[in-house]
């Protein structure tokens, strides 16, 4: 029996224990197993949805319009004369009947004083006149006065009731034009500027216009809606998707020209019977209460009209509907996570929501933030979606 040398024995050992390391190292690199460096499939990404439910919705068509005072009045001079004096403050709040320019009275005062006297005349003549016919009755039953004389004394009693008649209406005429020599105020309201001043002749030929005045509380905003969506809108209340909001009771808030909420609301009046040629608009008029003096005449303002009421409305925040030449469309997510489009019909806009028309019923979820990382038929990390705060009024 031939025996192994003991030089190989040796190389032996030593290239099993080195192999041996080279295992137990190799193990201990290897891990649990591949990461996501290592070519493993990423988290799925996040998105914000929300959760669509029907309900009811007044909806509200935000349109422009002009302020208006509720009254205009033109002061002007209804009498011929030299102004004396402006008696009121330019800017000012007024009474109506309070006095707002003295022209001269002296000649129309003249002329009161001559008709006065002329009725006192024609008093002291029917007094005379009563007295004769009196008299003369008695003494044409007795035979000493003829029936031609008593008939000339009744005539001359009408007569002179006549004579007083017509100068009593010439006085009243004198008082009129006597009072217009003071100029009072028609309405309440706030005056502007004076538009003649002290020594102006006024009146001569024409009423000349001295000062408007304006009732500012309430008053008037008129806006102006296109006649198509007003046809929409009728429809649609006859065929029963809508519920009118109440004539006169619907309610309108207005904004002012720097975007500011005003803080009485107003309600509607009218709607015109006419459609504008020139705009294919519809006038509209809402009334507010100006207790400050807020609103001025002519200001531009915007004013959310309150319409209709739809009882099962879906609305979905704006940003969640895609738009491209094919149509709107939202992003679903289901039950699996997975993510699908689904086409809508959202034509009507209220505030930051579109009214789902078609395509939606209900209890689906949306995405609104994270459409770049939402592909169709993706699985993705729903989570709920919190809208932004409001930014906080400027000064």
């Amino acid at each position: 029996m031939s025996s192994v040398p003991r030089s190989t024995s040796v190389c032996a050992a030593a290239l099993t224990l080195a192999l041996s390391l080279l295992a137990g190292c190799g193990e201990k690199n290897a891990g649990p197993g591949p990461g996501p460096g290592a070519g493993g499939a990423p988290p799925p990404p996040t998105v914000a949805v929300v959760s669509v439910a029907a309900a009811a919705l007044t909806l509200s068509t935000e349109l422009p319009g002009r302020v208006e005072a509720s009254r205009v009045a033109q002061v002007r001079a209804r009498t011929p004369g030299i102004v004396l004096r402006r008696v009121f403050k330019e800017g000012g709040e007024v009474k109506a009947g309070e006095v707002l320019f003295r022209i001269d009275p002296a000649s129309y005062q003249a002329s009161y004083d001559s008709a006065q006297a002329a009725v006192l005349k024609a008093q002291a003549n029917l007094a005379q006149a009563d007295l004769k016919a009196k008299r003369y009755k008695p003494l044409l039953a007795a035979g000493a006065v003829s029936a031609q004389e008593h008939d000339d004394a009744v005539t001359a009693q009408k007569q002179a009731a006549a004579d007083l008649a017509t100068a009593t209406a010439a006085r009243q005429n004198a008082g009129i034009t006597l009072g217009y020599a003071t100029v009072t105020a028609p309405i309440a309201g706030r005056v502007g500027r004076a538009l003649v001043t002290e020594g102006a002749l006024v009146g001569q030929g024409e009423a000349t216009p001295m000062a408007t005045i304006q009732q500012l509380d309430p008053v008037y905003v008129t806006v102006t809606q296109s006649s198509t969506e007003l046809l929409r809108l009728q429809r649609a209340l006859a065929g029963g998707q809508l519920k009118s909001a109440g004539s006169g009771q619907a309610k309108v808030t207005l904004f002012t020209e720097d975007g500011q909420a005003y803080p009485h609301t107003g309600k509607l009046l009218f709607a015109d019977v006419a459609v504008d040629e020139s705009s294919g608009a519809v006038a509209m008029r809402a009334e507010f209460p100006n207790p400050q003096r807020t609103l001025l005449p002519g200001m531009y303002v915007r004013a959310r009209l309150e319409q209709a009421v739809q009882e099962a409305a879906i609305t979905v925040p704006q940003q969640a509907v895609v738009r491209n030449p094919e149509g709107a469309s939202v992003m679903l997510v289901g039950a699996d996570n997975k993510v699908t489009p689904r086409p809508v019909t959202a034509d009507v806009a209220q505030g930051n929501l579109w009214v789902v028309s078609a395509g939606l019923k209900g209890g689906e979820r949306i995405i609104v933030e994270g459409f770049q990382k939402a592909k169709p038929g993706a699985v993705v990390k729903p989570v709920p979606w919190q809208p932004a705060p409001p930014a906080a009024a400027k000064p």
